[in-house]
């Protein structure tokens, strides 16, 4: 089990103290577990130890307080608080407010954000933060956050003031004169401090948090979505590091490797000297024992057609593992050559200590990936635990495009949702549902994972082709996979989801776009006339479960158990009742966040009629043990945590932050905290 170091320094007193207490035969209540990261951990297990709340106690949860950012013009709900010594701290809203809450009450305690700039105004992913970074310097609690404009600050946990003596002054009114550092300005291009990076350059933004790894802050980055992407150029998403007390520079790592650096030879056509993205948009983890970060990429500029950048285009669609103190490579593996289908990997890899049948003990990573894939890795050699075959993919036909021959099929665990599509896959309730499905589908262009896109006007007829996954998963963003580090079990959301792409001229592509990053028009880029199948008669064109929790055992790769999620949609279950069929839950069809504590899975989704509902299942055999109603469903990710020896759930519900407990820990009125 990974365990963070300033955590346990913290509670070695206090942990102690419960043993002492627990071998005179009292039973001890623990007074405090926090929620250190928006993964809880620094292995993103999101997995608590906490146990006050179990399957006998949890009808009697309650709403003890609700926290809403509205004001500070939250909307997403994508951050996941941390709890750290007492205290939540978050993020909120499209200027990125860092915010201090009561954990008790709910109550601002304070908030603090940087002046607007033009940079921030043009950030694509503004209330999409995730989180904040933490560690402590010289005994005092820092928070770190990387703002939609691309700057790292670092605020005193008690006050938010800026950290004194952490970076230099920003050249623009307003900022304060520590605390601050201009990540543009160690990327290597020109800019200026208040408008950024020229869009015909490119554009680089954040999107999670910075993770801390002993004295190191190491930054990753996201840019303009690849799917709104209709021209060649942009910049690469480099990682940064920085020293975590005076924001001191210490190292880049190159995502696009240059002349004598390795992979530089996967970049045909010189396009690495003014192409970009392979940006780590998803959160990162690492290995504090070992030093070592744990880097997922996303492709390369720009999604669904690659043509200007011939060869495997290393590091993208990638995990890779460096040393956090010097940013040298460990290794790396590329889980899509040449990614042209939106592929990028969307979630944090999750670290666990695993006991592997023939191999023993294996310190492991394992990166769930929108493809419906896990991979997984001896996370200090690299080495896949099990192996990882090359198998031919299909060719592209559109002119320019050369794709890779074949692409890395993990031999375990097996797919966990769908992959490719065919007529087997649709509907086949009843034959007039199933000849509908097929009708629906006779203008697209079916065909198996990586089936490559076609333009329109394409020699087959067809008006799109199918990617399924499509780009929003198998796996995606909203549903962090979470693990259990005590039985090496991985929780994996998913939904069968496919994604038509047609693609049309560049310069027709472009015509979408408002302010467009880059000068040269791609040969083909993402049209707007792909539209979509749909069923006539309301439902979903494949067969169910249309969502799904999966739980592997890493130790061998085997699904243990797999369940839907939530309960069928009213509009589904009535075109079931109507032709008098048999055919179970088939989940809502959406991606649903979970965290794991010592006694049960949580996770929330709706009921059929649309009541949003908090489910505890059973971790070992997925059988559900409790459901209550909640307000509103869990957007992003779930976090459990004990304060003043009260266990609460926290749900991210939207532009609200919902804490759900037990009775006895609703606050009292007029009571100090």
């Amino acid at each position: 089990m990974i365990l963070n170091v300033d955590f346990l320094k913290r509670f070695k007193t206090m942990a102690l103290a419960t043993f002492l207490l627990g071998l005179s035969g009292g039973l001890v209540a623990q007074d405090s577990l926090e929620w250190f990261s928006l993964g809880n951990d620094y292995a993103h297990t999101r997995y608590s130890s906490a146990a006050e709340i179990t399957t006998d106690n949890f009808g009697d949860l309650e709403v003890v307080w609700e926290w809403d950012g509205a004001t500070l013009g939250a909307v997403s709900g994508r951050s996941t608080p941390s709890y750290i010594n007492g205290t939540l701290y978050t993020v909120a809203g499209s200027r990125r407010h860092v915010v201090a809450i009561d954990p008790k009450t709910g109550e601002t305690l304070w908030s603090y954000r940087l002046p607007n700039t033009g940079r921030w105004e043009y950030s694509m992913r503004a209330d999409y933060g995730k989180g904040i970074g933490y560690s402590e310097v010289d005994g005092r609690g820092v928070i770190y956050m990387i703002t939609p404009g691309f700057f790292l600050t670092a605020l005193e946990a008690e006050t938010g003031a800026p950290l004194v003596g952490f970076g230099t002054p920003v050249p623009i009114d307003g900022f304060p004169e520590s605390g601050v550092v201009d990540l543009l300005a160690d990327l290597g291009h020109p800019y200026d401090p208040y408008e950024g990076i020229p869009l015909e350059t490119g554009y680089v933004t954040g999107s999670s948090p910075p993770i801390v790894v002993n004295d190191t802050v190491i930054v990753g980055n996201s840019a303009e979505q690849g799917y709104n992407q209709s021209r060649i150029e942009n910049v690469p998403g480099d990682i940064l590091a920085y020293d975590k007390r005076t924001g001191e520079f210490k190292w880049k790592f190159n995502v696009i490797p240059r002349p004598g650096e390795y992979g530089h030879e996967t970049w045909e056509n010189d396009a690495w000297e003014w192409t970009g993205d392979v940006s780590s948009w998803a959160p990162i983890s690492a290995d504090i024992e070992n030093d070592l970060v744990f880097i997922p990429t996303n492709g390369a500029t720009i999604d669904y057609y690659g043509g200007f950048r011939p060869g495997d285009n290393l590091y993208g669609t990638s995990l890779i593992a460096l040393n956090a103190s010097t940013g040298e490579r460990a290794w790396h593996f590329q889980m899509v050559h040449h990614d042209i289908w939106n592929y990028d990997t969307p979630t944090a890899p999750v670290l666990l200590d695993l006991n592997v049948p023939g191999q023993g003990e294996v310190p492991a990573v394992a990166q769930v990936t929108k493809q419906s894939f896990v991979y997984a890795f001896n996370r200090l050699t690299g080495e896949p635990i099990w192996p990882m075959v090359e198998r031919p993919v299909p060719a592209s036909t559109v002119p320019g495009e050369i794709l890779s021959a074949t692409q890395p099929f993990p031999t375990r665990p097996a797919a966990f949702d769908m992959q490719g599509v065919s007529i087997d896959d649709l509907v086949d309730w009843t034959p007039e549902l199933r000849q509908q499905a097929i009708t629906a589908y006779a203008e697209y262009q079916m065909g198996p994972l990586f089936n490559p896109p076609i333009q329109r006007g394409h020699e087959s007829g067809k008006r799109a082709a199918m990617f399924c996954p499509g780009g929003g998963g198998g796996a995606n963003i909203t549903a962090p996979a979470v693990a259990d580090p005590a039985t090496g079990y991985l929780y994996v959301s998913s939904h069968s989801a496919c994604s038509p792409i047609q693609l049309v001229p560049g310069e027709e592509a472009d015509l979408q776009y408002d302010a467009p990053t880059g000068t040269t028009f791609s040969q083909y880029a993402n049209g707007p006339g792909a539209g979509a199948p749909r069923h006539p008669a309301g439902i979903p064109l494949y067969k169910p479960p249309y969502s799904r929790i999966t739980a592997i055992d890493m130790n061998t790769g085997e699904h243990a158990w797999m369940i839907p999620t939530g309960e069928t949609p009213a509009r589904v279950q009535q075109v079931i009742d109507d032709n008098n069929l048999d055919v179970g839950n088939t989940g809502t069809g959406a991606l649903v966040p979970m965290v794991v504590t010592s006694n049960m899975l949580l996770y929330s989704d709706t009921a059929s009629d649309g009541t949003p509902m908090l489910y505890a299942i059973n971790k070992a055999s997925g059988a559900i043990e409790a459901e209550i109603e909640v307000p509103a469903r869990s957007r992003y990710g779930m976090s459990t945590w004990v304060h003043d020896g009260h266990q609460y759930i926290m749900l991210q519900t939207g532009s609200k932050l919902t804490a759900m407990a037990l009775p006895g820990a609703a606050p009292v009125a007029g009571a100090a905290h």
